[in-house]
């Protein structure tokens, strides 16, 4: 995938299916039901040994060692969507774009707070704006400030429908964290792998002229 590929996608423009998105994820999500809980475990256990003995680290895990974690979710779905066997190492594999994703995460964190103390609109349009970010980095080989941009320029072409988007990915997540979080072990896999379904729909303009 090259930049030039998606400008002129976003040129064409795109649409997307949600609910196919949640089908696809749901059923990546059973063909892969053992590691991906296992690793959302891993993901939520660490969250919460932080936050109980050392919560003043808890920041600094966001920062520095969550992006990672997440972006093995993407390549993991990555995978899946090529009919490869997936191995649980595989969700480790986020590590290997370890200073891009951090550096994603650090810089589009701080521009979202700016966003919402100005005027709180600004900030929910770059949270909702920056949800390709780290597949960018990941699959286009951007470097940060290029998949922060890309990322906004994609989804501000349809930025409602992405907002609905985020507004349910949320309410899952919320209900799946109320039964003592249980729930977030498949919430968290699904999720990510719903944001990878509507990327791999929206960008697959660009892997074809690419070719």
């Amino acid at each position: 995938m090259e930049k030039k590929n998606i400008e002129k996608l976003l040129e064409r423009g795109y649409d997307f299916d949600i609910r196919a998105a949640f089908e696809k994820a749901f059923e990546m999500f059973s063909q892969n039901a053992i590691n991906c809980v296992a690793y959302s475990m891993l993901i939520l256990s660490v969250q919460l040994l932080v936050a109980t003995y050392v919560p003043e680290l808890t920041l600094v895990y966001s920062i520095f060692l969550f992006p990672a974690l997440v972006g093995g979710f993407f390549l993991v779905a990555n995978k899946i969507s090529q009919g490869d066997a997936i191995v649980y190492p595989d969700f480790f594999k986020g590590f290997q774009y370890y200073i891009v994703l951090i550096l994603i995460n650090l810089v589009g964190q701080v521009l979202v707070a700016l966003g919402i103390m100005a005027l709180i609109v600004p900030g929910v349009y770059l949270m909702v704006g920056y949800m390709f970010s780290f597949l960018f980095a990941i699959f286009a080989g951007t470097d940060f400030w290029q998949s922060l941009e890309l990322s906004r320029k994609v989804v501000h072409k349809r930025w409602g429908k992405f907002f609905i988007l985020f507004l349910l990915l949320l309410v899952l997540n919320i209900l799946a964290a109320l039964p003592a979080l249980l729930g977030l072990l498949v919430s968290l896999p699904v999720s990510a792998f719903v944001i990878y379904n509507v990327f791999e729909t929206v960008t697959e303009g660009a892997y074809e002229e690419e070719e």
